[in-house]
């Protein structure tokens, strides 16, 4: 997509600094009303971080709901898309997409009135939720399995502005910070031959307007907008132009109103555009500069914002509002980490580039193994999976068996050691044909791995609290 890969790296930040200079955010025109250099620096730092994530929300939401040529378009605004199949390489839209429960989508334009999604029965041994995300990344809800249950069940969805009460017929109301939130409904996969009963599934989750459900006449459509379409390159020239797009769909609170402040000191903001071409050339290397130091900070979070456990990061990434409560570079990490990822409660993301020992993943040239002693396989109400990504694009790597993960449903079909306990095989050849249903491909390069705990069990043994659990994930060795 237009937000992953390269795109928020920090050598995408250099390749801004060598490319942006003819086409940066227009600013005051009066040069008196511009803040320091340095102040200019800080608050590009500061607002890089803050925006990111808006930016990247915004660019998915571009492909998935607005651009119909994308090549990732699912559905416009509040219509339902099914995927009949799990993610594979060619779905790129989103950074380390799983691979265990086909997706629908439902991109929500709350604007001019509510809408409401409706869930049908669901077995009570199949796992699924529906999430909630709005515009500022944060996980506002959830129905499904663990948190409303497997029974039938309507629920409504609104606004930031919404004063109405709820309505008779409603479960729950769930409330957005922004007017654009995200549907995303995972259902889980059993096995290929389960895909029927998934779409039947599939086919029972509905969205409508509330006058829809309330059999009542719809108010005034809301106005079309025009937005600006989200390109790669777009982005990399001219990051807070995008910024600028996001805020308009972003209404400020208490909790961002000193960064968006210091933000409109630059020029920065809803309904303005960032050009940069009255700028001196000082400030321009500048807000380069402060741009640069706000990537690297992120990254750096990403690189110890959590506890290392054998080789994994292991901590807790997703959250509403209060979770973040303003941390912006908390925020920011998650997003580049893995963006529309779930709240600890509902799934844990152990994640690793390196094996044991700390050194690099690399496929290109050793073999690894992971072992899961008896006993202690990950502690889950719902299901488990290990995926394997390409470690600079993080996306799913393509291999001769189109297998891009393991997971606890394929355990019957696997292969136990002596001793009784699980041994994955990740490399890029076959390991034979004895251990093949424990294979997991790996790319002939760096390697990004994700363990998935689905609804991950409470009491001990246990991966929560995050990073500091009783279970814990078991190091990557090298056999080669």
């Amino acid at each position: 997509m237009l937000t992953k890969r390269d795109l928020f790296r920090s050598a995408a930040m250099a390749t801004v600094a060598a490319t942006t200079a003819r086409s940066i955010p227009a600013i005051a025109q009066n040069k008196a009303e511009w803040p320091s250099l340095l102040e200019a620096k800080d608050i590009a730092e500061e607002g890089f971080i803050y925006g990111l994530p808006l930016v990247m929300n915004y660019a998915v939401m571009q492909e998935l709901a607005v651009d119909r040529n994308s090549g990732q378009f699912k559905a416009p605004f509040n219509d339902i898309n099914s995927l009949h199949h799990v993610a594979t390489p060619e779905d790129t839209a989103v950074i380390t997409p799983n691979s265990d429960t086909p997706y629908s989508f439902i991109w929500l334009d709350l604007r001019a009135e509510p809408m409401v999604i409706s869930v049908p029965t669901i077995e009570k041994d199949r796992y699924y939720a529906v999430q909630l995300i709005d515009g500022n990344t944060y996980n506002f809800g959830y129905i499904g399995t663990r948190a409303t249950g497997t029974e039938p069940g309507d629920y409504l969805v609104v606004g930031p502005d919404w004063k109405g009460e709820m309505p008779t017929g409603i479960k729950k109301v769930f409330r957005s910070t922004t007017p654009f939130p995200l549907a995303l409904i995972r259902t889980q996969l059993f096995n290929p031959g389960d895909m029927p009963n998934v779409e039947k599934i599939q086919a029972g989750y509905k969205a409508q307007p509330l006058s829809g459900f309330l059999k009542r006449p719809a108010p005034p459509a809301a106005p079309k907008i025009e937005f600006l379409p989200a390109t790669t390159a777009g982005i990399k020239d001219n990051f807070f132009q995008y910024l600028d797009a996001a805020l308009q769909f972003v209404p400020e609170t208490l909790r961002d109103r000193a960064i968006r402040a210091k933000l409109a000191k630059i020029g920065i903001g809803p309904g303005k555009t960032f050009v940069f071409k009255d700028l001196s050339l000082e400030h321009k290397a500048e807000i380069l500069v402060g741009m640069k130091q706000g990537d690297d900070k992120v990254d750096k979070w990403l690189a110890s914002g959590n506890k290392k456990i054998n080789g994994w990061n292991v901590g807790s990434f997703f959250g509403d509002e209060a979770f973040y409560n303003g941390d912006w570079v908390m925020r920011a990490g998650s997003a580049k980490g893995g963006l529309l990822g779930n709240d600890a409660v509902e799934a844990m993301y152990p994640y690793t580039r390196t094996d044991a020992t700390g050194e690099p993943l690399d496929g290109s040239e050793h073999k690894y193994t992971i072992t899961f002693a008896p006993g202690q396989l990950p502690p889950v109400n719902a299901f488990w999976s290990v995926t394997m990504y390409d470690g600079k694009s993080q996306l799913l790597v393509k291999n001769p068996i189109n297998r891009y993960l393991i997971n606890s449903p394929m355990l019957s079909a696997m292969k136990k050691d002596a001793d009784g306990s699980l041994t994955l095989y990740i490399q890029k050849d076959s390991p034979g044909a004895d251990k093949e249903a424990n294979w997991l491909p790996a790319p002939a390069d760096k390697i990004y791995l994700v363990m998935r705990l689905y609804w991950p069990k409470p009491a001990p043994p246990s991966i929560l609290p995050p990073g500091e659990g009783t279970w814990q994930p078991p190091g990557i060795k090298r056999v080669s």
